[in-house]
């Protein structure tokens, strides 16, 4: 298995809390009146609270001999670096700069869980080539970058055990944002650090799989209880304007090719429209109009009231 020591020795049962022990297939909870086994597969650990999840183990364990990449998705992904980008995250290099100079100000041994983190996530190489920092990345797929699966309403480590939580693009796909912000919560240490993006002005994207959106304050209300380190535009309206007249010319079709098609069309035809907002993110409307926000926050013992929450609104209205 190639978790890490500190991984191991701070996992606990994502139903109860409880101590889990280890053998070579599975983690099995201590808690006589849990006794739950959580399956080892491919060495990624399945750490899913069944009873309050979408996703379940025998999911995985149907999918154990799909587990990793085959030369369709190598095909599809050499395809697709071939044709134009729509999207563009204009903060998310510049967030992670800060947000490693905060976490590696005060320790040298630093960890951080990343939800979601199958995939590196945009920006986030710099953190990959810093040698204090481990990245302890967790998802509900299989991924190049998975090191265990979860659910991120059940996070299945102690309270209290990272320096830093990292959320990227992940908080649309959740049943309930709000539990996964408190679990987040619960797994930090006091004063450290969080890092989140979420769509705003974004079309629906893996499909059944992708539930809400926030405006910048709903983005900063779900963080209540983190004191705000910075906050704002990570992809602007260019971008979004490029989403909405692709998924316009889609809702024409039903053909997959013809789907194809059009995703292709777009992406050369409407590349440019995110290159607007380098210019865009430095104007006012640009805050009711974006496609997508960033929070950038420490966690803190104080909740932000509603009242002080609408007073940091930075649009027109």
């Amino acid at each position: 298995m190639s978790l890490s020591s500190f991984t191991i020795k701070n996992l606990i049962c994502p139903v109860c809390q409880s101590e889990l022990l280890q053998t070579e297939n599975l983690f099995k909870c201590l808690n006589s009146k849990c006794s739950k086994d959580y399956p080892v597969i491919k060495n990624i650990p399945i750490l899913i609270n069944e009873s309050n999840s979408i996703f379940s183990i025998k999911d995985y364990i149907n999918l154990r001999d799909r587990v990793g990449y085959n030369r369709k998705e190598i095909f599809k992904k050499t395809i697709s670096s071939l044709i134009p980008s729509i999207s563009n995250n204009i903060a998310a290099s510049n967030n992670y700069k800060k947000f490693l100079e905060l976490i590696t100000s005060n320790t040298h041994d630093v960890k951080i869980l990343v939800i979601g983190g199958g995939y590196l996530g945009n920006g986030m190489e710099l953190l990959t080539k810093n040698q204090t920092i481990e990245l302890i990345e967790g998802d509900v797929t299989h991924g190049p970058r998975t090191n265990l699966i979860f659910d991120g309403h059940d996070i299945p480590f102690r309270n209290n055990s990272f320096d830093g939580v990292i959320i990227q693009a992940v908080i649309e796909h959740v049943i309930d944002p709000y539990r996964c912000v408190a679990e987040i919560y619960r797994v930090l240490k006091n004063d450290a650090l969080v890092y989140s993006e979420t769509p705003f002005m974004q079309q629906v994207h893996m499909g059944k799989f992708d539930f809400t959106r926030f405006t910048l304050l709903g983005h900063r209300r779900l963080f209540r209880n983190f004191e705000e380190i910075n906050s704002g535009i990570v992809c602007g309206p260019g971008m979004a304007l490029a989403w909405s007249y692709r998924y316009f010319l889609l809702s024409f079709f039903k053909s997959s090719i013809l789907r194809k098609l059009v995703i292709v069309f777009t992406a050369f035809t409407a590349f440019y429209f995110k290159y607007f907002d380098k210019f865009l993110v430095k104007k006012k409307g640009s805050f009711d109009a974006a496609s997508g926000y960033f929070f950038l926050g420490k966690k803190s013992k104080e909740t932000l009231s509603d009242k002080d929450l609408i007073k940091q609104y930075k649009g027109f209205f």
